[in-house]
């Protein structure tokens, strides 16, 4: 739990910003399709957005090695130019990342999308500017777990959770597993992939049903 003044918030991307679930739904059928896997109904698949996609080929597609590569490959090919922008911000984020920021919050990312697609993302809706630092995963699979996002972060805007008060904000079970596992604690949102059984059962420490929500929870972090 916050025990003092808030230094650093920590954003997801996918699910909690913008909603990318077309563009990467769309990519994860081109990818499956490339070597012959069926895959579920649209439904189904949403079950798959948030966590790093070769957590998504191996485990729900028992993909090995050389197939999840071949996978990524084939679905950055379409993502990279295509499937990037069938993207949009969700309603009221740059309101509420305006609000932060005149609050005089630190704010920075931390998402399992690589670095030069979620660098793309932020810049193209104009949300780069909000943020400090834009972390993210590496292109190269090295730094591909929420976790390894989060430490990477931290290192490089220069504060520790022993010695600065933070949070992270996600939409799925993976940011506050990873943020846990750093000792920092996640406010889950409702408007992502994610549903507030999973949140809950994650242990986050409190649910936003809407960015306004959000807001005033942040605001008065002294209640968290």
């Amino acid at each position: 739990m916050l025990n003092r003044e808030l230094d650093l918030i920590l954003f997801d991307l996918d699910g909690t910003l913008t909603d990318a679930g077309p563009g990467i739904l769309n990519c994860l059928e081109f990818a499956l399709q490339d070597q012959g896997i069926e895959y579920p109904d649209r439904e189904a698949m949403r079950s798959y957005l948030g966590p790093p996609l070769a957590v998504t080929f191996a485990n729900e597609f028992n993909m090995n090695s050389e197939q999840v590569t071949q996978a990524i490959d084939k679905y950055r090919e379409r993502y990279h130019d295509i499937g990037l922008f069938e993207n949009s911000v969700y309603p009221e984020i740059p309101e509420l990342l305006t609000s932060l920021q005149a609050a005089g919050f630190r704010l920075a990312t931390a998402t399992s999308k690589p670095e030069y697609s979620a660098t793309r993302i932020l810049q193209h809706f104009e949300l780069d500017q909000y943020f400090e630092f834009i972390g993210a995963a590496a292109l190269d699979g090295s730094r591909d777990s929420k976790s390894l996002v989060i430490g990477h972060t931290l290192a490089s805007v220069g504060v520790r959770p022993e010695t600065h008060s933070m949070i992270m904000i996600g939409d799925r079970h993976h940011d506050v597993h990873g943020a846990k596992e750093h000792g920092i604690d996640t406010i889950g949102v409702l408007w992502g992939y994610g549903d507030r059984d999973e949140l809950d059962e994650a242990g986050a420490i409190n649910i936003a049903q809407n960015p306004v929500e959000l807001r005033d929870l942040l605001l008065d972090s002294s209640g968290l």
